[in-house]
């Protein structure tokens, strides 16, 4: 059961980026609600790693804004993002893999009593964070670098989650990953769900897709082209409107709109 509230907490509202000469984004627009998993996927060059930076603040768009619960919001660096409630695990995870699973959970925020770290406070607050979570790793005490790549992921997730962001961005977060270690990161972002988070899931696998996410946002050419809600659209019209295919629901209706367009600017 999808709960989405009327106003999204994460909008974005025209949002062009260009570098030099290339025009990397065009007036896109995406919402994320409340208890939402979106889906933003694309063909390489698609611009969806240039989205995901304008909206965590790492390169801020040129034109358009972003509204955080219906209000326009300046996100021009990583902190901005992070003070309003929103939290980006990429790819590379960033993850120290000399450190164990607390180590990497509080890296940068540890915390500390008269003045020396809290190793019992954060160790606590590690067991019960992943147990919320049900995340399944043999000790909190292990090295990062003995725990599986789907485990390692759900480490990572499981640390942007402390700051309580409203919005979590998982860039690619199964590649590489077997089917087992991917069944525990979807089931993760199921549970981010539930926790009434508003998930932007980047994805190239469709089955991934299709598995978790209410509506999936296609980008082509740095533009929109088309939003679906996943039960009620095939893949092959989710396909179509990434690859650009001549026949699909999108192009249509562009087509459709622009003919309108067309014979409104005639009849002036």
């Amino acid at each position: 059961m999808i709960h989405v509230s009327a106003t999204p907490v994460l909008a974005l509202r025209g949002v062009s980026k260009r570098f030099g000469a290339v025009q990397a984004l065009t007036d896109v627009e995406l919402e994320v609600h409340p208890g939402e998993v979106v889906a933003l996927v694309g063909d390489n060059g698609a611009g969806k790693s240039t989205l995901v930076k304008a909206i965590a603040g790492v390169s801020p768009a040129d034109e358009g804004r972003l509204e955080w619960n219906g209000e326009p919001v300046s996100v021009d660096k990583p902190h901005d993002a992070q003070e309003l409630g929103i939290a980006t695990v990429y790819q590379d995870l960033a993850l120290c893999d000399n450190l164990d699973v607390v180590g990497n959970l509080f890296l940068g925020n540890e915390l500390k009593s008269g003045g020396i770290l809290d190793e019992v406070e954060m160790e606590r607050r590690s067991r019960e964070l992943l147990s919320t979570l049900s995340i399944r790793i043999p000790s909190v005490r292990i090295p990062v670098a003995s725990l599986s790549g789907g485990q390692r992921q759900t480490v990572a997730i499981a640390r942007s989650l402390l700051g309580e962001p409203r919005v979590v961005i998982l860039d690619e977060p199964t590649a590489a990953l077997g089917v087992e270690q991917t069944a525990q990161v979807l089931d993760l972002v199921e549970r981010l769900r539930e926790r009434e988070l508003g998930v932007l899931l980047i994805s190239h696998n469709m089955a991934d897709v299709r598995a978790v996410s209410d509506r999936v946002a296609v980008l082509r050419l740095g533009r929109n082209n088309g939003t679906f809600t996943v039960s009620e659209t095939s893949q092959e019209e989710i396909v179509s409107a990434i690859t650009g295919a001549t026949d699909n629901v999108v192009t249509r209706r562009n087509a459709r709109t622009a003919q309108q367009a067309s014979t409104t600017e005639v009849r002036k």
